[in-house]
């Protein structure tokens, strides 16, 4: 047989000579639409744009079988579940938090350093000399806040509409891993900025595990969390490691298990849709389907937008990342707590059982007996957290629809409100005690924000109106020219006043300028020492006066004070 040479590729210039140049554009455009959306000619993006209905075959679905990002994703979607209830998109919005989350945390990998020396001075300058630094840790920040509580609400919503059940027990379980994966990296990120915030939340929350039965391996489980008995450099390492590695990983992993099992199923029609027992969510009537390409791809494109806008928008206007003061081991500050979503926990330790006995003035067992930290800190958190696993297989009514999961929807309720009274009482305004005068002083003027009194109310007096002088609340004579500190000193003789465990109590503020710019803001706090009620009295017969005050320094470019 001859040989033959290969046809020649067609070079440009013979195309153009061949068929012109308008149709060479053309069709070179149109393998270039074809190659970047896996399938669709140009053609049929125009047939998009202007709504018309697919030709026979279908080219929209190209992308889902032979693409690489909407293989995943089914072709066409059952019409009741593309309105707002009963997704409510949150399984969508978790997803995009977390992609947002992933960007802005390279981003701000870039310029951080995991060390205790840096890892402070790094943030400065992020926030400060890092182009749109500040935006994106305030972005990353909202994201991971965001994130915890769409995929809590995902978990509740799925709950409610108990699409946990036959056949989706599976996908619950994966959901509960992966809401604790999510909490627990949001948590490995709270230590990274080495402020005071998160050094002793981080080690408060921490200070749990060694809790974990029996005593020696609690001890193992602390020293491989923090690296050592105290945080130092090899927990913030550790830390750094969880939050940009391993979790994010065995996030991701788990993640597409999910959402396999989800696509294999299908997404849970609304329950007053389905007779009892069936589950019709992939037997999809064609007069019911709606198909990926465009309707659900641009109702998830706007939602995306949606969420970014709200990103933005809320992180350059409305909210601010906090950054204390550099983490200090040897300075607890008062009122630390857990972040938000691990205060149920707080809650937990300070043991509703043992406060109930308390209060009912019966004893306590003997702590050889109930170890209130190991029960209320590791092992009840343990099994709710092995009853949220298992519960779809536990859960034998086959019926989906409200007024036949009554029992199950007041359960939930009531476990909503536990989970929001714990929360309560995990926070510093419950059962926390501590010397009126530490309590008035860090109402006023706290050392680091507190969760109970932001930055104090000293701090919310303009720069301007803080005029240097001596002012005792016995015989308050205030500026007529400042009356924001008139008003704060107002509110601070009535708030000394008031208390009964300050008798006869009363404050003397010094306002001096140490140097142009910085001025030094002091409250010294003075009442009557008591013994049961009565005025303790020294050698001399003279009531014995106690005292306790805190100074401040207040720069005038420090933003305090609305400025």
């Amino acid at each position: 047989m001859a040989l033959r040479w290969p046809e020649p590729i067609p070079t440009l210039q013979k195309e153009v000579q061949q068929y012109g140049w308008r149709r060479v554009i053309f069709m070179h455009l149109d393998e270039l639409v074809t190659r970047v959306t896996a399938g669709i000619p140009l053609t049929e993006v125009r047939n998009i744009i202007r709504g018309e209905p697919p030709p026979r075959p279908n080219p929209r679905v190209k992308p889902h079988t032979e693409g690489f990002i909407l293989h995943i994703k089914p072709s066409f979607y059952h019409e009741a579940v593309t309105r707002l209830y009963p997704t409510f998109r949150l399984g969508l919005l978790s997803f995009y938090l977390f992609l947002i989350e992933t960007i802005t945390g390279i981003f701000l990998m870039i310029f951080y350093t995991p060390s205790p020396l840096v890892a402070y001075e790094n943030m400065l300058r992020i926030l400060n000399n890092v182009p749109f630094g500040q935006l994106m840790r305030d972005i990353h920040r909202l994201g991971a806040e965001a994130m915890v509580v769409a995929v809590m609400l995902h978990m509740l919503r799925t709950f409610f509409t108990a699409s946990y059940k036959r056949p989706r027990q599976f996908t619950w379980a994966t959901g509960v891993i992966l809401l604790v994966f999510t909490l627990f990296l949001s948590f490995s990120g709270y230590l990274l900025p080495w402020d005071q915030l998160s050094y002793w939340a981080v080690t408060i929350g921490t200070s749990m595990a060694e809790a974990t039965p029996p005593p020696a391996l609690g001890r193992i489980v602390n020293l491989i969390l923090r690296g050592a008995p105290d945080i130092g450099a090899a927990g913030l390492l550790r830390f750094y490691l969880l939050h940009v590695i391993f979790l994010p990983l065995l996030l991701f992993f788990v993640f597409f298990v999910h959402y396999y099992k989800v696509v294999r199923h299908g997404l849970s029609l609304p329950p007053e849709m389905e007779a009892v027992g069936d589950d019709t969510a992939r037997k999809v009537p064609p007069e019911k389907r709606v198909p990926y390409i465009p309707d659900i791809a641009i109702q998830e494109a706007l939602w995306g937008i949606a969420l970014i806008a709200f990103l933005v928008i809320g992180s350059a206007f409305f909210y601010d990342a906090p950054l204390e003061q550099h983490a200090d081991p040897l300075n607890t500050p008062l009122h630390t707590t857990a972040p938000w979503y691990f205060l149920w926990l707080q809650g937990l330790l300070k043991d509703p059982f043992l406060l109930a006995l308390d209060r009912l003035g019966l004893p306590r067992p003997p702590a050889t007996i109930y170890n209130s930290k190991t029960f209320m800190g590791v092992i009840l958190p343990g099994l709710i957290l092995l009853f949220l696993l298992i519960m779809p297989y536990l859960d034998f009514n086959i019926s989906r629809r409200y007024r036949d999961r009554r029992k199950a929807l007041v359960a939930g309720l009531v476990g909503v409100a536990a989970w929001t009274l714990l929360t309560y009482m995990g926070t510093p305004a419950f059962a926390v005690t501590s010397s009126a005068d530490v309590e008035v002083l860090q109402e006023f003027m706290p050392l680091n924000p507190d969760p109970l009194f932001g930055e104090g109310r000293v701090r919310t007096i303009p720069y301007e109106q803080l005029i240097p002088g001596t002012y005792d609340t016995r015989n308050l004579q205030p500026p007529a020219d400042a009356p924001k500190l008139a008003q704060v000193l107002e509110e601070l003789k009535h708030r000394i006043e008031g208390d009964p465990q300050l008798p006869q109590g009363y404050a003397i503020v010094r306002i001096q300028e140490v140097q142009s710019g910085l001025k030094r803001f002091e409250i010294a706090i003075y009442w009557t020492k008591t013994k049961n009620g009565q005025p303790v009295l020294d050698p001399e017969g003279k009531p014995v006066i106690e005292e306790s005050k805190r100074a401040i320094y207040l720069h005038r470019d420090s933003g305090h004070g609305g400025e």
